[in-house]
């Protein structure tokens, strides 16, 4: 009964068996600005042998129906299909391309070079932004011009589209970045000039931690950071996707990222600890959405 609770109630993939995915109700309204006042918005998607879920990806961004969107494709050179479907969908593209890169962070550094927006993100090509996303993000960014970088809430789905867990974040989760990293990436949207501030590209070295390493720039910086409290993206689960196969490059990363932050190494004892207290307040807050959903159930 305890780790139940506890699964439910942390940061995890997984934290439940797969139930019907439906839509939380804050998706259904997302009121827009006046179109004249809209930032250009860029979503690049890196892809590479993704056909099984990129035209869930493509449908869940041109399916926003912002007006001013900027949508680039930036594919490895995929052998599965993917170009099938890049085909078919070539017409609501900005730009799309096909050909090898040098990874993943190569392959988005490729795609941000044919993006003019104010307002910048990418979407891997198994994930998906949910309804009203990119509407809601762009009206906050209007309403608050001194925040530079914004995140939401996930919901995690698997590889058919069943809901297996739910990620209420609290707020502030960028104030443990030099411990771990809780933001979820598809939530994840900057300000073009906090990007150019950085450098106007992620690090190449990285495979797997580049978000994390993205975010611990924008903090040195001085960026603002803000947690919208709405699920914005959908975070797929699945057994070829690189949080699952790549695990060692993922803990040399994470092990280089502390190393540049604290100046030594760190043990995994000594995240746990610094980042307690944010856990217990997530952990509230994932405990609160949990019991408002059973009581409209």
């Amino acid at each position: 009964m305890v780790q139940n609770i506890r699964s439910q109630c942390q940061p995890s993939f997984r934290q439940y068996a797969a139930v019907p995915f439906e839509l939380p109700a804050s998706c259904y309204h997302t009121p827009l600005l006046p179109e004249i006042s809209l930032p250009v918005v860029s979503v690049v998607t890196p892809s590479l042998n993704q056909a099984a879920f990129l035209e869930r990806t493509i449908s869940s961004v041109c399916g926003q129906n912002y007006p001013k969107l900027e949508y680039v494709i930036q594919d490895g050179g995929s052998i599965d299909g993917t170009c099938h479907i890049l085909e078919r969908y070539r017409h609501a593209l900005t730009h799309v391309e096909s050909y090898r890169d040098n990874g993943q962070a190569h392959a988005i550094n490729l795609g941000f070079r044919h993006a003019t927006g104010d307002i910048m993100a990418w979407l891997n090509a198994d994930d998906m932004l949910l309804p009203g996303a990119i509407a809601y993000i762009s009206r906050f960014f209007g309403q608050h011009p001194d925040v530079d970088v914004v995140y939401g809430y996930r919901i995690c789905l698997d590889e058919h589209d069943d809901e297996i867990g739910r990620w209420v974040i609290a707020p502030a989760a960028e104030s443990v970045l030099p411990w771990a990293n809780y933001i979820p990436q598809e939530t994840l949207f900057w300000r073009r000039r906090i990007w150019d501030r950085v450098g106007k590209q992620l690090d190449e070295s990285f495979q797997f931690a580049m978000d994390w390493d993205l975010l611990l720039r924008f903090r040195e910086v001085g960026a603002r950071f803000a947690c919208l409290p709405r699920f914005l993206g959908a975070f797929r689960v699945h057994n070829a996707q690189k949080t699952h196969v790549w695990d060692d490059v993922g803990r040399r990363e994470a092990a280089r990222l502390h190393v540049r932050c604290h100046g030594r190494a760190v043990e995994w004892l000594e995240v746990r600890y610094q980042v307690r207290r944010y856990l217990i307040r997530t952990a509230w807050y994932m405990l609160r959405q949990r019991l408002k959903i059973r009581q409209y159930s």
